[in-house]
C-alpha cells in the first residue's frame, strides 16, 4: 500500500515548524560555543578558521568570476564609450582641419599669383651663427650678456640675437672672439615693432626692468591686451616680422610688453644676418681696417 502524500505532508510540517522555531536557538548556543571555544583553545579555532576559509574559497573564486566579468564588461563598455566620443571629436577636428588646408592653398596660390604679377622681391635668405652665453651683465643698470662668437666667426654690429622664442637684442660690441648683445629690455633698446591685430608701428622701448614698453604709437592706435608684437623692419635694424612678446597691460602709464623670451633662460643665442646695415653702419673688423691704413700709406 503507497504512502498518502496528504499523511506525509501532515507528518512533515510539525517537524517543520518545530525545526524553524529551535534553529535561531540553537545557531545562537553554537556560536557561543564557539566563542567559548575560542577563548579556551586560540590555536584550534585558529586552524579550524583557517580550515574553514580555505574550503569556502572555491567557493568564493566561482561566485566571484562572474561579478569580476561584469566589472570588467562595465569598463570595457566605458572605454568604448569614450572611444566613441573621442572618434565623433576628432572627425570634427579633422573636417575642420581638412577646410582650412583648402583655404590655405588657396590663398597660397592666390599669393604666389599676386607675387607674380607685382614682380615681388622676397627677402634675402638669412645665415646665422649659433653662440653660447658666456656671462650675463643685467643688472639695475645694465641689460646685456656676452656670447662666445666674434668678428672672426662673422658677428658684426647691430645684428639680430635670437632663441627659438623670440628676439633678445642685438650685437653692440663685437671683438675677434666675443661679443656683446643688448637686451631688449636695457634702457638704451630702442626697437621698431607693429601691432599684428591692427598694422599700427611703434617703437618698443626698454626701461631695465622684465616688461618693455611701446612709444611714439600713432594717435588713435588700437592695442589690447594679448596683442602680437614683431619687428616691422623699419629703419634697416631689424628683418621684419621677429617675433617679441605680447601685450602684457595697457594702463594711463603706458603700454607694457611680455617678451616671448625669458631672459633667466637664455643659454644660447642664433645671430642672425640678413645683410642689413642698420641706421649706422658697422665699422669695419680690425684686420679690414689695418688693411686700409696700409694701403693708404703706400698710396
Amino acid at each position: 500500500m503507497k504512502d498518502n502524500p496528504h499523511s506525509i505532508s501532515r507528518i512533515a510540517t510539525p517537524i517543520r515548524n518545530v525545526a524553524q522555531r529551535f534553529a535561531f536557538m540553537a545557531l545562537l548556543l553554537a556560536a557561543v560555543a564557539l566563542m567559548m571555544l575560542g577563548k579556551i583553545d586560540v590555536l584550534l579555532m585558529e586552524r579550524v578558521r583557517a580550515n574553514v576559509t580555505d574550503a569556502v574559497t572555491p567557493i568564493l573564486d566561482i561566485i566571484s568570476q562572474p561579478v569580476d566579468s561584469l566589472n570588467s564588461l562595465v569598463l570595457q563598455a566605458r572605454d568604448l564609450y569614450a572611444v566613441r566620443d573621442e572618434n565623433l571629436r576628432l572627425k570634427k577636428e579633422r573636417d575642420l582641419l581638412l577646410q582650412w588646408q583648402a583655404a590655405a592653398r588657396k590663398l597660397h596660390a592666390e599669393n604666389k599669383n599676386l607675387k607674380n604679377l607685382l614682380n615681388f622681391v622676397t627677402d634675402p635668405d638669412a645665415s646665422f651663427i649659433t653662440a653660447r652665453v658666456i656671462a650675463d651683465t643685467g643688472g639695475a643698470f645694465a641689460n646685456s650678456v656676452v656670447i662666445n662668437a666674434g668678428g672672426r666667426r662673422g658677428v658684426r654690429k647691430g645684428q639680430a640675437a635670437i632663441t627659438g622664442d623670440g628676439l633678445v637684442g642685438r650685437v653692440t660690441d663685437v671683438g675677434g672672439r666675443s661679443a656683446r648683445v643688448l637686451l631688449i629690455s636695457d634702457l638704451n633698446s630702442r626697437i621698431p615693432v607693429v601691432i599684428q591685430s591692427s598694422q599700427a608701428r611703434a617703437i618698443m622701448a626698454g626701461d631695465n626692468t622684465h616688461r618693455p614698453r611701446l612709444i611714439h604709437l600713432a594717435p588713435g592706435a588700437l592695442v589690447s591686451q594679448g596683442d602680437r608684437i614683431v619687428t616691422s623692419g623699419h629703419g634697416g635694424a631689424f628683418p621684419p616680422g621677429l617675433p617679441v612678446g605680447i601685450v602684457a597691460s595697457v594702463t594711463d602709464k603706458g603700454i607694457g610688453i611680455e617678451p616671448f623670451v625669458d631672459r633667466s633662460r637664455i643659454a644660447h643665442l642664433r645671430i642672425l644676418d640678413y645683410g642689413l646695415t642698420g641706421i649706422v653702419a658697422a665699422p669695419p673688423i680690425e684686420g679690414a681696417a689695418r688693411a686700409n691704413r696700409q694701403t693708404k700709406i703706400r698710396n
